[in-house]
């Protein structure tokens, strides 16, 4: 009976355009590949939505949003109230200074100075080549393209290396979810798109996760010293694609004089 069940869904799935198997046998979902260690498989190029939004206000609070922004949105009605962006919260202390550099984004915004984002800022990766032993990040940034190597193997932090855009990243397999745990990080970048300054002890915790054909990517910043918690962004979501990355044309700050910072200030935490 088994023999004959499974027959007969491998002919639907030859007969059925776009059905496919999972791994238990169930129709209608794609499988999630593996590779021969056992880790799901996730090579290839992913496409986050991202695209190149660079520089668009359009965050709630009028904010220049410049990577990952949100596609724009009908009007809330009358009787709802719409969220503002996710932020992280900051120690009271630190609170004047966010509001600060918020209000000044246009001067102060590393990325809108032709700056790598840092992380998270930089979001999920478009590319990833993994092989045993070690996993490559891409990513086809809208000020370059960068890259990370990661170790899988157990190995632990680098000793003795200078804070970089990146960091040092290491990283383990929780069941089907990849961790990367990332320190080593340079001062000079932004959490987000509104002045989220942090230190240079800051650590991101980064998960994804691959079902079929898409990847979810999820960030956790850790940073005590200004962060009145860890700040767990949403889930992004990216899409397996045949769309290969392609060398990015270089940054310029030649607009950066003619830029408008539309937002108003009143929502830090």
């Amino acid at each position: 009976m088994t023999i004959r069940i499974q027959t007969a869904l491998l002919a639907a799935a030859v007969l059925v355009p776009g059905l496919s198997l999972a791994q238990d046998g169930a129709p209608g979902t794609i499988a999630t590949p593996r590779t021969a260690e056992g880790h799901p498989d996730l090579n290839g190029t992913w496409d986050n939505g991202s695209g190149i939004d660079f520089v668009r206000p359009q965050n709630i609070d009028g904010s220049i949003c410049v990577t990952g922004c949100p596609q724009p949105e009908s009007a809330p009605p009358s009787n709802a109230v719409r969220l503002p962006p996710e932020r992280p919260a900051y120690r009271l202390e630190f609170v004047d200074k966010v509001r600060d550099l918020e209000a000044r984004q246009v001067e102060e915004d590393p990325v809108l100075r032709c700056l790598n984002p840092g992380l998270p800022r930089i979001g999920p990766p478009d590319k990833i080549v993994q092989i045993p032993g070690q996993i490559v990040f891409l990513y086809d940034d809208v000020n370059g393209n960068y890259f990370r190597i990661i170790p899988t193997d157990g190995r632990g932090y680098r000793p003795n290396v200078e804070e970089t855009y990146l960091g040092d990243s290491v990283g383990y397999w929780e069941g089907d979810t990849l961790v990367v745990e990332t320190v080593n990080l340079i001062d000079e970048t932004w959490l987000t798109d509104d002045g989220s300054f942090h230190t240079g002890d800051l650590r991101v915790v980064e998960r994804l996760t691959r079902t079929g054909d898409t990847l979810e990517w999820q960030a956790t910043s850790h940073d005590p010293a200004v962060l009145a918690e860890p700040w767990q962004q949403r889930p992004r979501i990216a899409h397996l694609t045949d769309q290969e990355l392609v060398e990015a044309a270089p940054c310029i700050e030649r607009d950066l004089p003619h830029m408008q910072d539309l937002s108003h200030h009143d929502n830090v935490r």
